[in-house]
């Protein structure tokens, strides 16, 4: 049986390693769990390894709010101490403090 841990963690507010966004991680895949189409329309030489972690952000950039789906080698911890601007991040979080978000409701 092949088993993954997350790196990172609900509520995180992470980098991508190549792109210029930020995020917090609302949810989290052990392994790939997209789309065919959408992995494959990613180019082949910067595609990521199905068989790791996936992070479900709300999204940042400087130009849009959006959710984006990132593989956990192409993710970096944020240390610039910021909060998130994304316009979901209160339906799902509280305050930010201490460089994290912490969760208004329980997962199961």
């Amino acid at each position: 049986m092949f088993r993954t841990a997350a790196k990172y963690h609900i509520g995180q507010v992470l980098r991508h390693r190549k792109h210029p966004f930020r995020g917090v991680v609302f949810d989290v895949d052990a392994m790939f769990s997209n789309t065919q189409d959408w992995y494959e329309a990613i180019p082949e030489d910067v595609r990521p390894a199905k068989n790791q972690p996936f992070y479900h952000l709300l999204a940042e950039n400087d130009q849009s709010h959006y959710v984006a789906y990132v593989s956990e080698q192409n993710l970096v911890p944020d240390d610039t101490g910021e909060p998130i601007t994304h316009p979901d991040v209160p339906d799902l979080f509280g305050d930010f403090e201490d460089g994290r978000y912490p969760l208004h409701f329980q997962m199961n």
